[in-house]
């Protein structure tokens, strides 16, 4: 029974999640599996890998094949790399203890590789999201003070009207004066 190592979809249109599955060949993609090795998620940056590296390990060992796919997802947690250190220890290279210790300094440059793109994806929403704070502030003080120079021609106009009305106003309470002045004189 030849098995392959790979990804089973699951979630939903658009939203793709995988499970990580060792299977016979001549079954179906998301039909019947032996065994549940991991997940990932494409969806998230960087994608979240979950994955037994001993499971994987066990299968490659066993002859199993991984899709191009699942081949790159299990050198990118280590289980490839994991795989040919424990060859080294069966032709009598290695020492179980060795193996173990390769493989944790492994995994810590890896981690701080992952926190390093992690912090700098971060980093850069930041500043993105500075960048667009600085801009909308920018256009709205572009906006009052295009604003500014048509409430000031509103202020004036209204001046205007204003000094036009209390002249009219001095002309009319002026009048009846006038025109009682010039009752008196004849």
């Amino acid at each position: 029974m030849p098995v392959r190592i790979r990804l089973q979809r699951h979630g939903k249109k658009g939203k793709p999640f995988y499970w990580v599955v060792a299977a016979d060949s001549r079954s179906k993609r998301d039909g019947k599996f032996l065994e549940k090795l991991g997940t990932y998620n494409p969806n998230t940056n960087p994608a979240s890998i979950d994955l037994d590296v001993d499971s994987s390990v066990k299968w490659l060992q066993n002859g199993a094949q991984p899709t191009d796919t699942a081949r790159a997802i299990l050198s990118y947690k280590g289980v490839l790399l994991k795989h040919h250190l424990l060859g080294g220890v069966a032709k009598g290279a290695l020492t179980e203890e060795q193996v173990e210790e390769k493989f944790n300094a492994w995994l810590e440059e890896k981690a701080n590789a992952i926190q390093a793109k992690k912090d700098g994806l971060s980093k850069a929403e930041a500043e993105a999201r500075a960048k667009a704070l600085e801009a909308e502030k920018e256009a709205n003080e572009k906006r009052i003070a295009a604003a500014a120079p048509v409430e000031e021609e509103v202020a004036e106009e209204a001046v205007e009207a204003a000094a036009e009305e209390a002249p009219a106003e001095e002309t009319a309470a002026e009048a009846p004066a006038a025109e009682e002045a010039s009752k008196e004189e004849e």
